[in-house]
């Protein structure tokens, strides 16, 4: 599928209920350190545990072999691996959030995986690199939390180099028939399943309540187009209710 530009775009700011802060960056900060324990889990449980195979997806889409990958809101880890298992000669991993890291620096570790992969605490809207710094970059459910998505797309564009590739994965707007039992699941279910698994609900009500404001996979892939990237594609996964989106910086591309 290919984008066409779409200027009509407009970012509504949904943030996480019950936890400290001022500004939606500083409150989801907030909430993912309180969720870092059963993180992993609630990703398995929620996705059936499909969620490895979309990031191997995602990985094997951003075409690392032998190559420098940067992957941003990196969590606690498991897409900036899945990319080394692609080949990825090196991977840096960012998150805003300290708490995540500590865990996906454990995950190194134990992985044998020091050596390749570094984790360090940047915010995805400025993030502390050169322009033209990487060979792919990459990003796994991200998208929902920035507060300027148009900026994120920007600085991700940004520190990629000439003819390397972005690759977004993120939740989406599902198509119908299956939008309104996707959607069942997702505001009921889920919070349900969260409270009981971690006791953090409300950071389950703000996962189904992120999504809305997010353009459709269609009107994402024209940000990306917009943000200097070319040959942007997506393709749906989980029964539509993941979008893998490719883009690949051009060589007048700025951001």
């Amino acid at each position: 599928m290919t984008p066409r530009r779409d200027r009509t775009v407009t970012e509504i700011e949904v943030v996480p209920a019950g936890v400290p802060g001022s500004t939606k960056s500083e409150r989801v900060r907030a909430m993912f350190a309180r969720i870092v324990p059963r993180y992993d889990l609630m990703n398995a449980l929620m996705t059936g545990g499909l969620d490895r195979r979309w990031r191997d997806a995602a990985a094997s889409a951003a075409v690392p072999a032998g190559r420098l990958a940067l992957d941003v809101g990196a969590g606690t880890g498991d897409l900036a691996f899945a990319l080394v298992r692609a080949g990825a000669a090196r991977v840096v991993g960012v998150d805003f959030c300290e708490e995540m890291l500590v865990v996906a620096r454990a995950k190194a570790r134990a992985l044998g995986l020091e050596r390749v992969t570094s984790f360090i605490v940047a915010d995805a809207l400025k993030l502390p690199f050169p322009d033209r710094s990487f060979d792919c970059v990459t990003s796994a459910f991200l998208l929902r939390n920035v507060a300027s998505l148009r900026d994120a797309l920007a600085e991700m564009t940004r520190t990629l180099k000439p003819g390397g590739r972005l690759v977004c994965l993120e939740i989406t707007h599902p198509p119908e028939p299956f939008a309104s039992i996707f959607g069942l699941y997702f505001r009921h279910v889920i919070p349900l399943l969260g409270t009981l698994v971690t006791g953090e609900g409300a950071a389950y009500r703000y996962l189904p309540a992120s999504l809305a404001p997010l353009p459709d996979a269609r009107r994402l892939a024209m940000l990306l187009a917009e943000a200097g990237l070319a040959d942007v594609s997506y393709r749906r996964l989980g029964l539509g209710t993941v979008a893998l989106h490719v883009g690949t910086r051009e060589d007048r591309a700025t951001a």
